[in-house]
């Protein structure tokens, strides 16, 4: 039973996600949450105290679901400790995260939303530091080129270029992407 109702909760956030990816944080009810997971009305309430918490769940959610799988990591701690391999892992790392257009986006409304919520706010201020936190730790342990502060750069520089990408993706080309992580790992860490 406490498995089914952890599915059932896990399925519950994801449509959380799809609708404030759809509707926007206003859009977010328990009536549409139920709609988009197709269960019966009154579900979501049975499973968040309120509003809040449901906001809360998906934004961690969102980052659980963001996380590489065990072969992505494999890779990674295999590859060279080159630029050129440096932005081949940015590159992949980008699109990783496009391709989950409804959870970046999820993501960007949680982040407005978080101006208005301190508790919401702190969640994802704690969730992006440890995860930025983690980035510049395994980048350290890792032995590619550049520092922490690197990572730094890289990170709120390719946040930008996917919101770009999500938001208006006829700007740039896939192809004009790839190019720009790549420049911008060549530029930002320096030649070791």
């Amino acid at each position: 039973m406490a498995r089914r109702n952890e599915q059932r909760r896990a399925a519950l956030v994801d449509a959380a996600i799809e609708v404030l990816a759809r509707e926007g944080a206003r859009g977010l009810t328990f009536r549409a949450v139920d709609t988009d997971a197709a269960v019966p009305p009154g579900t979501a309430s049975n499973y968040f105290a309120n509003r809040d918490d449901l906001l809360t769940q998906a934004g961690a959610r969102v980052y659980e679901r963001l996380q590489p799988d065990e072969a992505t990591i494999d890779r990674q701690r295999t590859a060279g400790r080159d630029r050129e391999t440096y932005a081949e892992l940015m590159r992949e790392l980008v699109s990783r995260i496009a391709s989950f257009r409804t959870g970046y986006l999820a993501l960007l409304e949680l982040r407005l939303e978080a101006t208005r919520r301190p508790e919401l706010r702190k969640v994802l201020t704690d969730r992006v530091r440890a995860d930025l936190d983690a980035n510049i730790a395994y980048h350290e342990d890792s032995g590619l080129p550049g520092d922490a502060m690197a990572v730094k750069l890289l990170y709120l520089t390719l946040n930008w270029l996917i919101v770009e990408q999500l938001t208006l993706p006829d700007v740039l080309t896939e192809a004009e992407r790839d190019q720009l992580v790549t420049a911008a790992v060549e530029r930002i860490v320096a030649a070791g």
